[in-house]
């Protein structure tokens, strides 16, 4: 099949999403399809060198569009200069991309496509797919770019694919009236796609109940991961010393790491655990600067400076080492995760895992045996669940095994890719075939 893959970027910072999309991508291609995967917003930025695509939908004309009509009449080699990558990922280091107040309006806006105020940038995109190799299937990144989906059937006859990961987090911060249309836009748009395909069962009823999806047109493909590199492990988690907690995700309140710190200085209270370290790791954008100072003051004031570490915007490289030093990692995001990628990473190196009993994780963690659940929004649940792994070496050892097992056998990305492959040739094949299909798997 041509499978052409349209993925928002970020310009400067890791994300889950993207890294899932990329691994889609390649694996994919390594099972005999090809790919052409297309910037939306900003240039991607992944853990390899890739050559720097044209990106469509550039960030500033969407923002420029969203202020002022103006911006809908500039010269088009005026547009195309805005649209330069480089100029995009200068930008993307300057402006706040997570203010929910800032982003409602246009966030409803780019839902309503060829009614929003950005109908000129979803024109251009359309128009441009339309001048390309015909793709079999386009596979969308996730449901917020739905808005292009009803100019995208009118240039080109191929299935339409949405995946869903993370809109809920991020729709449900934003006001409540902008929250209220974009979901509204969401219900909407949902029923002109072919299919939908969360990340996880757990999201996917979530999003089945909220959007009124039909339950023949959604899937679920769990995430998957290269996993070469994480698996060259020295010495098995449970054996490490100094016992090292990690945390592996953006450094904000969301992802909780202020509780997985208050956790951590009470273990340090209690002393049960000679030595015992934290090393932080990951995205810190600028707008999480304060919430890392604040973090830092607190440590400080218990005399724990020399206890733990951050490890700011990571290369691969650096992320490999880091979670081949750790003994256990935990991400206790407060909101509905509809996966958590930097699980399978930890356990792909033999890392096992401590994740609140709530959104994707109870689902991710049966199906891995690759750790605990403790209590959410819970310092003192998580610090007690933390022990358990710590000062337990067999069974520390017997849930890193158990966890590297199931990434090798089930969360690669040719084990996602494969899986998409097969919902992709379900939508092309005849009617009846179609059917036959889904009742033989």
């Amino acid at each position: 099949m041509r499978v052409m893959l349209l993925t928002p970027g970020t310009g400067h910072f890791y994300c889950g999403s993207c890294l899932r999309d990329d691994a889609l991508g390649r694996g994919l291609q390594r099972i005999g399809h090809e790919v052409s995967v297309v910037p939306l917003y900003l240039p991607l930025q992944l853990e390899r060198e890739h050559p720097e695509a044209t990106v469509h939908m550039g960030g500033i004309n969407v923002y420029l569009q969203q202020k002022t009509r103006l911006a809908r009449f500039l010269p088009r080699f005026v547009a195309n200069l805005l649209d330069r990558p480089s100029l995009l990922r200068w930008a993307s280091k300057r402006g706040n991309m997570t203010n929910a107040a800032e982003l409602g309006p246009m966030t409803v806006s780019i839902l309503r496509g060829e009614c929003g105020k950005q109908a000129l940038e979803v024109d251009k995109l359309v128009k441009w797919i339309a001048t390309q190799p015909k793709p079999d299937v386009v596979i969308v990144s996730n449901a917020m770019l739905m808005g292009i989906v009803r100019r995208l059937r009118q240039e080109i006859s191929a299935p339409i694919l949405v995946t869903l990961q993370g809109e809920t987090p991020f729709l449900d911060v934003l006001p409540d009236v902008h929250a209220q249309a974009a979901w509204s836009a969401l219900r909407e748009r949902s029923a002109e796609v072919d299919g939908l395909i969360a990340v996880s069962e757990t999201y996917g009823n979530l999003m089945r109940e909220r959007l009124g999806i039909s339950p023949d047109k959604l899937h679920v493909v769990h995430n998957g991961i290269e996993i070469e590199e994480l698996q060259g492990c020295p010495q098995p988690a449970a054996e490490r010393r100094p016992k090292t907690i990690g945390y592996l995700a953006r450094m904000c309140h969301d992802k909780g790491l202020d509780t997985l710190l208050d956790a951590f200085l009470l273990l340090k209270q209690r002393g049960t655990i000679d030595g015992l370290r934290l090393r932080i790791a990951g995205v810190q954008l600028a707008e999480d600067r304060p919430y890392v100072t604040g973090l830092q003051a607190r440590i400080a004031q218990h005399g724990c400076q020399g206890d733990v570490e951050f490890l700011a915007n990571v290369d691969r490289r650096t992320k490999i080492e880091f979670l081949h030093t750790l003994s256990v990692l935990s991400v206790p995001a407060r909101l509905q995760e509809s996966f958590g990628l930097y699980l399978l990473e930890a356990m792909a190196a033999g890392v096992p895992v401590v994740q609140p009993r709530h959104a994707a994780f109870p689902e991710i963690l049966a199906a891995t045996g690759g750790g605990l659940l403790c209590e959410p929004g819970s310092p003192s649940s998580l610090a007690d669940t933390l022990t358990t792994v710590l000062t337990n070496d067999k069974l520390a050892a017997d849930l890193g095994v158990k966890a590297r097992t199931s990434v090798t056998t089930k969360f690669t990305a040719e084990h996602m890719a494969q899986r998409v492959a097969r919902i992709c040739e379900q939508l092309l094949a005849p009617p009846g075939i179609a059917a036959a299909t889904n009742i033989a798997h």
